[in-house]
């Protein structure tokens, strides 16, 4: 593991993570593993000290927590500067994820979420304020997501 890499122990860990990371205790992912809970404990160390790990969040429905626009603001900004951007972009009110895009004209995707259509134009003022064009607005229904299965031996027939 001194290379970095990500062996089917890793890969089972942050797939339990991914489920729940705040009620999978390190015992039940050693037990998933058949391994030691000092094992799951100190892997899951190095992948925070790696950078695999990132961090630890909480999944908000935004629509019952009285957020219930979601937009997703397809923007342009200068190459050389996008990435530098994004901390400021966060730092915009009612921005909860911005995405560096590589292909296409956009370069930027940002998501907001707000009460009203009042909350996300400030948004898109202050983008524009930093030299972003909004080139696109797209209100979101629902939004979901999973664990990468890649992660799930058992997924893939790996862990019988």
């Amino acid at each position: 593991m001194d290379d970095g890499s990500i062996d089917e122990v890793d890969s089972a860990i942050l797939y339990a993570l991914q489920e729940d990371a705040r009620n999978a205790s390190s015992g039940d992912i050693a037990e998933r593993t058949g391994t030691s809970d000092s094992t799951v404990r100190k892997r899951i160390q190095r992948l925070e000290s790696e950078g695999v790990i990132k961090g630890y969040s909480a999944s908000v429905d935004y629509q019952r927590s009285g957020y219930p626009l979601r937009m997703l603001l397809y923007c342009t900004a200068s190459i050389p500067e996008r990435g530098e951007l994004i901390p400021d972009i966060l730092d915009i009110d009612g921005v909860v994820s911005v995405q560096e895009l590589v292909t296409g004209e956009q370069n930027l995707l940002v998501t907001v979420v707000g009460e009203s259509d009042s909350d996300i134009t400030p948004v898109a003022q202050a983008l524009l304020d930093m030299g972003v064009t909004v080139a696109d607005e797209v209100l979101v229904r629902t939004h979901q997501t999973t664990p990468f299965g890649k992660f799930d031996a058992e997924r893939h027939g790996e862990g019988d």
